[in-house]
């Protein structure tokens, strides 16, 4: 049985004539499928989300980065989003009959290769990590783009694989595997930026909040809004309906309105059917009572 890899690498651009060029080297590549893109100028970062097999989800995955690598600068990159490098951070994630194992060996390879034709120092994370520190990104991050020169000479942070020291253009990069994780982002209706780093503090794990969540404010002056943006690692453990939830208790101690939100990326099926459970009361919604699912898997049994 072919297994099914999952790819959703994060760039440094918000410029449609990177993001086109970018997203050219995964369609061109035999066996790798786009499902899904987005970026904008406030985060400054392109978020894509393909699949293929063992084989042809490492080489879309070199073939974009090289291209990143040659078209993005980061001396003159600017956003709210953490970042590290122009291919900021590459995950993998098994779907299917693929394993969490698969996803780190494929991590490993792509890392070591990366490091070999682009001479950019990588990290792994996640599952991936060699050491326990490293499983956690925003480790990796600290200080940022701006701080990587000085952060990488330091002796608990050599890259795993790659030059010790920054790429003069592209940073550095980060891959891993991880299982599927849900991106949920929630728009308040104030441009106070200041009032939405509270709230986002409110959720994050590491200042007290949900311990699968992390959370970052960030400003979108031509709405004249701020924006919530969560990584939620295991939305099994915290679905999605109790961080909306508690965004909007938050949000009223500032007399902040919640008026929108969105999926970062594709929205998992789980996810939506426990949306759909608790606020209709659902009882017995699972994702075999999902007509499509339904139709997929007898069309499966018939092949």
């Amino acid at each position: 049985m072919i297994k099914v890899i999952e790819c959703v690498p994060n760039f440094s651009t918000s410029d449609p004539q990177v993001v086109k060029p970018i997203l050219d080297e995964i369609e061109r590549t035999a066996d790798a499928h786009v499902l899904d893109h987005t970026y904008d100028d406030y985060y400054n970062r392109l978020v894509v989300t393909f699949v293929g097999n063992e084989q042809s989800i490492i080489q879309a995955a070199l073939h974009s980065a090289a291209k990143a690598i040659e078209l993005i600068d980061m001396n003159k990159h600017t956003g709210q989003h953490p970042r590290l490098g122009a291919v900021d951070v590459v995950p993998f994630i098994p779907l299917g009959s693929a394993s969490i194992r698969d996803c780190v060996e494929i991590a490993r390879k792509f890392g070591e290769s990366l490091a070999n034709q682009s001479h950019v120092p990588v990290y792994l994370y996640g599952a991936a990590a060699t050491r326990p520190e490293r499983s956690d990104l925003d480790w990796i991050r600290k200080g940022e783009f701006e701080a990587l020169s000085e952060m990488i000479t330091k002796p608990d942070r050599n890259p795993d694989f790659g030059p010790s020291k920054a790429h003069p253009t592209a940073g550095a990069t980060v891959t891993g595997a991880r299982p599927v994780m849900a991106g949920f982002n929630i728009n308040l209706g104030t441009s106070d930026l200041k009032i939405a780093k509270k709230i986002a503090q409110a959720l994050h794990a590491k200042k007290g909040g949900f311990a699968t969540v992390k959370a970052m404010a960030a400003a979108i002056p031509e709405r004249k809004i701020t924006q919530i943006g969560t990584s939620i690692t295991d939305f099994r453990k915290t679905p999605l309906y109790r961080v909306f939830e508690l965004i909007k208790l938050e949000a009223e101690r500032y007399s902040v309105p919640v008026i929108s939100s969105e999926f970062c990326g594709l929205a998992p099926l789980k996810s939506l059917i426990d949306i759909a459970s608790h606020y209709l009361k659902i009882d017995n919604l699972t994702e075999d009572r999902v007509i499509e699912i339904a139709v997929q898997e007898a069309m499966e049994k018939a092949e």
